[in-house]
């Protein structure tokens, strides 16, 4: 048995659908805006790499909204189609430079939609043009008439730097396109819009293949979460919250009604579109937000998962619970195995949380080279703490594969490629998958958890998405819809295929992201957005169904008002 403590890397991959439920228009560009940064310089670093291994998990409702947007953009090339982007639809050309002042703040407001020090400022073209939108407003509020004498011209360059400027560290490095538009500065043609949107489609086009192909050789692990991204242990059960929260307060229904049928709806659809985009089916899935219960691991053995993730703060309550020994808490020994909870059989890895959150929030402010060894250190040191076990212990790392990187100088590009460098040339490390530890269980031993307290990745609880005000007020909402939907479906007065389409919709308003941004410490103006498109997912699902939606739907669930924390609300620091 070797000695090298084994380490895996899981790079969480997901956005909401963004799509609006009424009119069909993409109302946040997070989808191709991080595929052709995120994804693309991911994937760029697996292939630099070919002694790294690591996992890669794909949200479905990410993988499909990938697919359309691809489809979007080069039937647009191909035939004038317009996109449903209205983003898009402005930096292509397609749509022109409106002449409302408020039409104009809009786009003011889009295009600085990015970390400033690490992007804006990185291109004095771009500096420059958002230095004279900010001059159009006088005490934060917009000069009507001063942004009205800003040409056309001046909104096409915006647009343009503001996309140039989300481009990956690997695109800018390689492909000529990239260099020929950004060396223009401005005055951009609608040859160079051109240009820009066949950029974008060629990379969004190669993200799954590129990952398939990782994955084909041997070099990566894919996998997924549930299709639309929900909270499995509370769609079995709310009352899954009080493990971590026995004070919290529930929604005022009890329970989600026909919960456990449509946990397994969103596992058994995830597997089908894992399956249609990359040839074989996943052996391991990471429950949204790693939101685990003795529930949902019975579930995963029903449907032969081998393995599944969840976070340390679940990990520590679970050992508490089942009065595991100090010895095998001593340096968190017990975290670095896969364990399972009998009878359950499949295997469950609980993330280093302070590692993890070094990524996630740390490393970006120190010099690359020195983040990367640091990183490699701590690994040591455990392996260390370890002693001769280590060569049978597994170190976890989870975290999002696309929103750190935008708080790194260039997406993070020098400190990855230090991290893998280091990880696979580091004497005492092994870099290795989920699956692959879990298919040689006499090198790496599997603990066992009598009690598995159920929780999340985020603080060990459910508290991101329910036992608040606003989050109940919104399960509430999700729960009487159910209700009609139930009615409707017992009812069989639909078609099929409208009763496919009920299911596919239901399973958007399921989804755990509009429960995450519920609450007063989030910012207002990204509470507003997920506010809007829940409910109009909402009023969709009651318009397929053929009913009324309720009047209620049409007023606010939440305000937010916080302000906008570390990495912009899309990550939590455990």
């Amino acid at each position: 048995m070797t000695n090298k403590i084994k380490v895996v890397l899981c790079w969480h991959m997901h956005q909401p659908y963004y799509r609006d439920g009424l009119d069909g228009a993409y109302r946040l560009p997070w989808v191709y805006l991080h595929a052709i940064k995120d994804y693309a310089d991911m994937a760029a670093h697996l292939e630099s790499f070919p002694a790294a291994r690591a996992v890669v998990n794909f949200a479905p409702v990410l993988l499909e909204q990938l697919d359309d947007y691809a489809h979007q953009m080069r039937n647009w090339l191909q035939a004038g189609e317009p996109m449903h982007d209205p983003l898009l639809n402005l930096v292509s050309g397609q749509l022109s430079i409106p002449d409302e002042s408020e039409a104009r703040a809009e786009i003011i407001l889009a295009c600085q939609r990015i970390n400033a020090a690490t992007t804006i400022d990185r291109h004095a073209p771009f500096r420059v043009l958002v230095d004279i939108a900010l001059e159009q407003y006088s005490n934060g509020e917009l000069d009507a008439t001063r942004v009205n004498y800003l040409s056309p011209q001046f909104f096409t360059d915006l647009l343009m730097w503001y996309h140039l400027a989300w481009l990956g560290a690997s695109i800018v490095q390689n492909d000529p396109r990239a260099t020929q538009l950004m060396a223009r500065k401005n005055n951009f043609t609608k040859d160079d819009q051109i240009l820009l949107v066949e950029l974008m489609a060629d990379i969004i086009e190669g993200i799954i293949p590129r990952y398939r192909t990782l994955m084909e050789a041997g070099r990566i692990e894919l996998s997924m979460s549930p299709y639309g991204h929900p909270i499995v242990p509370l769609l079995l059960d709310f009352s899954a919250m009080h493990d971590a929260q026995p004070e919290a307060p529930l929604p005022k229904h009890s329970n989600y009604p026909g919960g456990l049928e449509r946990a397994k709806w969103h596992l058994r659809r995830g597997i089908d579109v894992f399956e249609e985009y990359f040839g074989a089916p996943p052996r391991g899935v990471w429950l949204s937000e790693g939101g685990i219960s003795s529930g949902a691991l019975e579930l995963l053995d029903e449907l032969n998962f081998a393995w599944t993730a969840s976070g340390e703060g679940v990990w520590r309550g679970s050992c508490e619970a089942s009065k595991v020994g100090a010895e095998k808490m001593e340096h968190k020994k017990m975290l670095y195995q896969p364990l399972i909870n009998p009878p359950r059989k499949c295997a469950v890895f609980f993330r280093d949380d302070g590692l993890s959150d070094l990524i996630g929030f740390q490393y970006k402010n120190w010099n690359a080279k020195d983040a990367a060894s640091d990183f490699c250190q701590h690994l040591k040191n455990i392996a260390g703490f370890l002693k001769q076990e280590s060569g049978s212990q597994v170190v976890t790392i989870i975290l999002d594969g696309e929103n750190a990187w935008e708080y790194y100088p260039e997406n993070g590009f020098h400190f990855l490629q230090a991290l893998y460098q280091n990880l696979t040339d580091h004497p005492h490390l092994e870099m290795t998958t989920f699956n692959d530890v879990v298919e040689m269980p006499d090198s790496v031993p599997v603990g066992k958890l009598p009690v598995l307290k159920a929780g999340s990745w985020v603080y060990g609880s459910f508290s991101t998405w329910i036992g608040d005000k606003d989050k109940n007020a919104a399960w509430d909402l999700l729960v009487e819809a159910k209700n009609c939907y139930d009615r409707v479906i017992k009812s069989e007065t639909l078609p099929m295929d409208k009763r496919v389409e009920l299911a596919r919709q239901l399973a958007v308003c399921e989804g755990s992201d509009w429960f995450w941004w519920f609450g007063d410490y989030n910012p207002a103006t990204s509470v507003r957005d997920f506010d809007q498109l829940f409910r109009r997912h909402l009023i969709r699902l009651y318009q397929l169904m053929e009913k009324i939606p309720p009047q209620k739907l049409k007023n606010p669930i939440s305000h937010g008002g916080g302000d906008t924390d570390e990495n912009a609300g899309t990550m939590r620091r455990n």
